[in-house]
Order: C-alpha cells, then sequence, then structure tokens
C-alpha cells in the first residue's frame, strides 16, 4: 500500500479525470447530485488544512457554472476544479480513505494541485460572489 503521494503523481492523477469531468459536466442533473454526494462525504471527514477547506468554494463554483450564473471562467478551468473533485469522491485513489489521516492526504494534494492551477480563476469567482451578495452555495 502507498503511503505518500508526490506533487507529480497529484498533478497525473488530476488530468486523469479530466475525461469524467468534461462527461459529467454534459449533464447538470448528474452534476449536481454529484456534488451532493461530495458534500455528504465531506461531513464525515475532518479537515485537512487549507486544502481541503477550499472544496466548499470548488463546489460553489461548479454549481454556480452549471446553473449558469457564474460563466467567467474558462472551460478548462472548471473541468480540473470537477476533476480534482471527482478524486475526492472515488472509492480507490492513490492512499485509500479508510486509512485515518494519512487517506486524506492525496485528496489535499491532488485539490492543492489543482487550486494552484485555477487559483485566478477562484478568486476572481469568490469576488464576484462577494459584489453580488452570492452566499455559499453548499
Amino acid at each position: 500500500m502507498k503511503k505518500k503521494i508526490t506533487k507529480k503523481e497529484a498533478k497525473e492523477e488530476l488530468e486523469k479525470g479530466y475525461s469524467k469531468a468534461e462527461k459529467l459536466l454534459e449533464d447538470n442533473e448528474k452534476t449536481e447530485l454529484f456534488l451532493q454526494k461530495l458534500e455528504k462525504k465531506l461531513k464525515t471527514i475532518p479537515k485537512l488544512g487549507d486544502a481541503l477547506a477550499m472544496v466548499p468554494i470548488l463546489i460553489s463554483l461548479v454549481r454556480s457554472y452549471i446553473k449558469k450564473e457564474y460563466t467567467e471562467i474558462p472551460l478548462g478551468s472548471i473541468i480540473a476544479v470537477l476533476s480534482a473533485l471527482i478524486y475526492i469522491l472515488a472509492p480507490v485513489d492513490a492512499i485509500p480513505d479508510a486509512i485515518p489521516a494519512a487517506g486524506l492526504i492525496d485528496d489535499a494534494l491532488v485539490i492543492t494541485t489543482c487550486y494552484k492551477l485555477v487559483k485566478s480563476d477562484v478568486d476572481e469567482y469568490i469576488i464576484w460572489r462577494k459584489e453580488n451578495n452570492k452566499e455559499l452555495d453548499v
């Protein structure tokens, strides 16, 4: 069993999910159900620093995008975000989530890798949300 995931492996895992994310984005109802499952999972796991603390904002971003409330983001960024979220919910990943604490390290690293790629887009979304008095949609 693997105990550590590298930054390179995290990027590879993120990229592996791009096609799944694209397909999921084709169906708003399936995307919403996916986001609801992810929110349910997040309630059962402890937070792991800033990395997983960003997950609710990423969920809100995807939800705003599929509702067509916020579309001022490149499709590639939405696909990357959704890919990272898919990884978190995946039943099998580099380090199984059932392993206390260690099982969330790979999830956090994939989220961090994604966030570094889309940070400016997420920052713009946060500004838009504040300017439009939008509550976090999670």
